[in-house]
């Protein structure tokens, strides 16, 4: 998997976020859900349909790797 599209991080955001609900007054993302947040917000904002998973940071990489991995099965 050398891209990411915006609509695959959009499911994996849902995925974590049926995982582990947000929590607390402020609804608090799971760490999994934040970490997809930013890279989906920022491809919003540019107008990007994809970016390359290398400039992903580990834990949005885990992340959509262990969906993808769930998702496959």
């Amino acid at each position: 998997m050398l891209f990411v599209s915006i609509q695959e991080l959009e499911a994996a955001i849902n995925y974590w976020r049926s995982q582990s609900p947000a929590v607390g007054e402020e609804l608090h993302l799971c760490p999994e859900a934040a970490a997809l947040a930013k890279p989906y917000a920022l491809m919003i904002v540019q107008g990007a349909q994809r970016i390359p998973v290398d400039v992903l940071d580990e834990l949005a990489r885990l992340a959509i790797r262990n969906f993808k991995n769930t998702n496959t099965n």
